[in-house]
This record gives structure tokens, sequence and C-alpha cells, in this order.
């Protein structure tokens, strides 16, 4: 059997290394030249690290993770703790401790295990035919490349979902924008084996230790889409949005360095219940785009492949079957994991104003319990649970 896997990001290289540790062959194509990974990190929650541990790269994933330990809210203005609490319930519960990383180390990691060597750079996909016991890739180079079955890792503007669902998915802007990017730990921030966010008028600042001794860090502003911002105006945009936030907020934008923070405008899309069509099947991003808003994108996409490559190695009917029992595994998963992510977004961002000065006079009542809890729900739906 031999795959052909589209895309060399999160979901395409989890997926190569898993079909490789069942036993089947495959090539990854990649549309660009050079990776250069979208955002500057990344939470990996217990689901997701189970994935990387199944996958041989435990080592590998604690060298380049950061020591979150403790999750706190703080209020905007005053920088006073709502709430304070330690991760250890989450890990007792799970079996596994999150790990921050650097999107760029977590590229490498991939990449190494797999061979970088044996990835085709520049190889952009413009359709897929399949055959009656085959299915072909044709790149925009003129190539083709052909196999049993083909994995649709081409992310969010995926050029292959149409080909599965039968018609175009719209992106929808989830109405924030972000910026991340990393800086040098630095305790007047926050503590440094803390996740820290300063919440209020629905908007974020958040800090995350990954390795090196750094900080990843996110702002996010409720704001319409296609805004005239880039970096030259980087700083002085958040220092307008932060205006009268706490000591630590304006520390943190004087601080972050304009040239290597990325802005991004959020989308997702709503979720539907066809993933394969034949022998293609779509995974990660191209399955379900979704918000970052509870960290379970890249974690989505490990799941993916873990199960993706189990259903191709445990079931013998046809290629065709495997593909649908994954489908039958991911589809009310991804669905459950996107619209999550949505209604957080919308609590977090006040989209209902009401709605998030309850969360915000919630948090002052908050032991942890009940946001492990929801945590450990959702981590639990995976396939390492």
């Amino acid at each position: 059997m031999k795959a052909i896997i589209i895309g060399a990001g999160i979901g395409g290289m989890c997926a190569a290394i898993a079909l490789k540790r069942c036993g089947i062959d495959s090539v990854v194509f990649e549309a660009v030249k050079e990776i250069k990974p979208v955002g500057a990190a990344i939470s990996i929650w217990p689901n997701g690290v189970k994935c990387l541990n199944y996958l041989g790269m435990k080592d590998a994933l604690r060298a380049i993770g950061g020591p979150m330990h403790y999750m706190a809210y703080k209020d905007y203005q005053s920088a006073e703790t709502l709430t304070q609490f330690s991760l250890e319930p989450l890990v007792q519960d799970s079996g596994e401790r999150p790990y921050p990383v650097a999107r760029a180390e977590l590229q490498a990691m991939l990449l190494d295990n797999w061979g970088r060597d044996k990835v085709q750079f520049g190889k952009r996909v413009s359709r897929v035919e399949q055959q009656s016991d085959s299915v072909t890739a044709y790149f925009d180079d003129g190539t083709t490349a052909s196999g049993d079955l083909l994995i649709a890792c081409d992310g969010t503007h995926s050029v292959i979902r149409q080909s599965v669902l039968g018609h175009a998915a719209e992106r929808r802007y989830a109405g924030y924008v972000n910026w991340n990017g990393l800086v040098e730990i630095d305790e007047s921030l926050a503590a440094a084996d803390h996740w820290t966010t300063f919440v209020g008028e629905g908007k974020r600042v958040s800090l995350m230790p990954i390795a090196g001794n750094r900080f990843y860090f996110f702002f996010d502003v409720p704001l319409p889409k296609g805004l005239a911002e880039d970096r030259r105006s980087l700083r002085d945009d958040l220092s307008r949005y932060f205006s009268g936030w706490a000591a630590p907020v304006q520390h943190l934008i004087a601080q972050l360095n304009p040239e290597t923070t990325n802005r991004v405008e959020i989308h997702d899309i709503e979720p539907f219940a066809r993933l394969v069509h034949g022998r293609v099947a779509l995974l990660g991003d191209a399955a379900h785009s979704t918000t970052p808003d509870i960290g379970q994108g890249g974690c989505a996409a490990m799941e993916d492949a873990v199960v993706l490559a189990m259903a191709l190695q445990s079931n013998s009917l046809s290629i065709e079957d495997s593909l649908l029992r994954y489908q039958l595994k991911r589809a009310d998963r991804v669905k459950e994991l996107v619209l999550k992510a949505r209604k957080r977004c919308d609590v977090t961002h006040a989209k209902d104003p009401a709605v998030t000065t309850e969360w915000y006079a919630g948090l002052r009542q908050e032991n942890g319990d009940r946001i492990i809890s929801g945590m450990c729900e959702t981590i639990q739906g995976g396939p390492l649970a």
C-alpha cells in the first residue's frame, strides 16, 4: 500500500510517521520550497502529547516543551490575580503533561523524525483524480504522483477539500485579530512556569512558557476584518488597543519585536460530516479548521493521523472501507472541538458583553476545578485516552 500525502505541516508529517509505524509506505509533497510555520508557538495538550509519544517522539517533545505547571487569570487594569491554580490535577487525570512548544521547533522535530530529504518541496497540487484502484495528484509544475490513497493535509485553504465535499467550504471570520510571537522570559511580565492571561474589554493578553527561556505571547482584539494594519504600525496598534491595561501588558508591548510578531485574522469553517471520498481523506485543518480558543487545532491533527493509520492497518476489507471507518471515528470528535472552540471564542471576545462580564466575575470565584474539568473532558475524547 502506498499513500500520497499532500502537505508537510503538522498533520501531514504526523500522518507520514504514523503510517510508517503501521508498515504503510507514503510519499509527502509540500507546496512551498521552505516551510515557515504559521504562528509562533502551539500548546500541545495531553491528547496531542500521547499521539506524539505513540509516534516515537516522547523524549524529543520534552526537549522542546515549556515548563507550564500553573494557570492564572489576571485583571486587565490592576493585574490583580482573579484565579490561579495548579495544572497537576489535569496531569493526574489525563496521564500526561501539556507542552507549549515553538512551532518552528515542532515542525523541525517532525521533519527530522521523517527525514527532510524525503519530503518533495515545491509541489503545489492543482487537482486529484481517482481511478478504480488508485488516485493521482496533479501538480502545478506539470508532474503527477499516483498511489493507493491520498491524504489531503493541505490546510485551511485546501485545494482538495472541494473534491471530497462536492462543494466549497467557506471560511467564517471569528470576529477577532490575534497577534503572537516570542519574547525572553521576564518575571515582571508573568511567572516563568505559569500560563498567565490578562482579561478585560473582550480582549486577552496571554503568556505561556516554552523551552529556551522564552514566553509565547498573544494578544486578542475583537475587530472588523480587513483593517490596513501591518508590522509598521504593530506596536502603535497594540498600544492603542490596550491603552489603560496593566504595567506587564505595557512592558510586553515595549519588548516585542514587530518583525517577528504575527498578525492573524482568526477564522474557522462550519464543521462537515464528510471527511473522505473514495480513496481520498481530509486530515488536519483541511478537515476541521478551528479557532485556537481551546488549543486543539494541532492536537486534533495529531489524533487524525493516529486514527487514520490504525484504521488502514487494522481493517482489510478495502482502502475505501478503512477510510470510512476513519471518518466514523473522527467526524463527531472534530465537530465537537470546532464548536467548543467557537463557543469559547464568543465568550472570551464579548460577542455578548453580558455573558463575558459574567465570565469575568466567575473567574474570581474559580478554584480551577471547573476549568480543569472542561479541559479533561476535551482531552479524554482523544484516541489514546
